[in-house]
């Protein structure tokens, strides 16, 4: 199918690490040797024994062994996200027919009432109605983080959000992380930037899936991401916190560039510049692959790489091995809610 071009400007977005600076510890001078042994001399006198050195930083060894328990919990967490999914669509279409009654209903009512002044809450529906239904399934997604970002700004929530809200291998705290990073941003501009690209690509994304596959692919992507982050960590040894939804935006990308190669795309700052979708997704997994091997510190690349790498594999064969044989699932979903008192069966769970 020939890909259409599509009314989006394109951002890069990154994945920001968590910026707490350390505090400078004060650098006293050594004591030379008469010294020293001066005051060790005076502490036996005293029968006191010397202090003994100051224990070294404890550095997280680079065992995999670690990684379990995430692995685990990715697997269990993809598989519940799209196996939702598909009871969630389930559920809506069987919900299609009384809706379609229910505004025909409204409708008449509208009609019979008298018609009352513009009001917010009128002006505030006709926005809701105006907007597509990627736009309407993302604007959860966008208010999540917005309210994870205003909890960056209460102080007493500060060991709570780096614990949960960040995601770090050496952390004590390995799973939900991996999940709840992916809503949150330290910087009010990381975050506009991240939510300008996802609501950019939401009508697309939305219009390719449907909004119950593109919320389990963008959960996945958020645990996926993080644990491709965890195992390059582990892997050079180099620790440390990580957050934003970057890497399952770079999923969302991926799948649209994937799907539509030839969509025409430019960057908000030079709209006069346009490239093929194609070409954009090229350029960002050769820049994120140099920002690995390289070993790029001030984004997390191994996210951005995991999570593009993730909306390719879905298009191309994600979507036949797991989207299309969730009848099965939908089956046994069908038959226990036709089953029991009331719904027309023999009233046996």
């Amino acid at each position: 199918v020939e890909a259409t071009p599509i009314p989006i400007r394109f951002t890069l977005q990154t994945q920001q690490r968590c910026g707490f600076r350390k505090v400078a510890k004060k650098v006293e001078p050594k004591k030379g040797v008469a010294e020293e042994a001066e005051q060790t001399e005076i502490l036996h006198k005293k029968g006191e024994a010397p202090a003994p050195d100051p224990p070294t930083p404890r550095i997280p060894a680079r065992s995999f062994g670690r990684l379990v328990k995430p692995l685990v919990f990715t697997i269990g967490f993809t598989g519940c996200s799209f196996g939702g999914a598909a009871i969630w669509q389930y559920e809506s279409l069987k919900s299609r027919v009384q809706s379609y009654f229910d505004d025909v209903k409204a409708d008449w009512l509208e009609k019979k009432r008298p018609q009352k002044q513009a009001g917010l809450g009128k002006q505030v529906n006709q926005w809701w109605n105006s907007l597509s239904d990627g736009q309407k399934t993302v604007t959860g997604i966008i208010a999540a983080n917005a309210l994870v970002f205003c909890c960056w700004r209460v102080p007493s929530l500060q060991r709570t959000m780096v614990k949960y809200f960040t995601s770090n291998p050496s952390s004590k705290a390995l799973c939900w992380p991996m999940l709840l990073s992916t809503f949150s941003h330290y910087s009010l501009f990381h975050m506009a930037a991240n939510m300008y690209v996802l609501w950019s690509f939401s009508s697309s994304i939305v219009n390719m899936m449907g909004k119950e596959q593109f919320m389990a692919l963008y959960l996945s992507a958020g645990v996926i991401s993080t644990f491709v982050s965890y195992v390059s960590k582990t892997a050079m040894g180099r620790f440390g916190p990580s957050l934003g939804a970057s890497g399952a935006i770079m999923t969302v990308l991926a799948a649209v560039c994937t799907k539509m190669p030839e969509a025409k795309l430019a960057i908000i700052f030079l709209p006069m510049y346009t490239f093929t979708a194609g070409n954009a997704l090229k350029a960002i997994v050769a820049l994120d692959t140099t920002g690995l091997i390289l070993g790029w510190r001030f984004f997390d690349h191994a996210a951005h790489l995991g999570g593009a790498l993730f909306g390719i594999w879905y298009i191309i064969y994600g979507h036949e091995l797991i989207w299309k044989n969730r009848e099965p699932l939908v089956k046994m979903w069908h038959d226990f809610r036709t089953r029991g008192p009331g719904a027309g069966g023999n009233g046996s769970m």
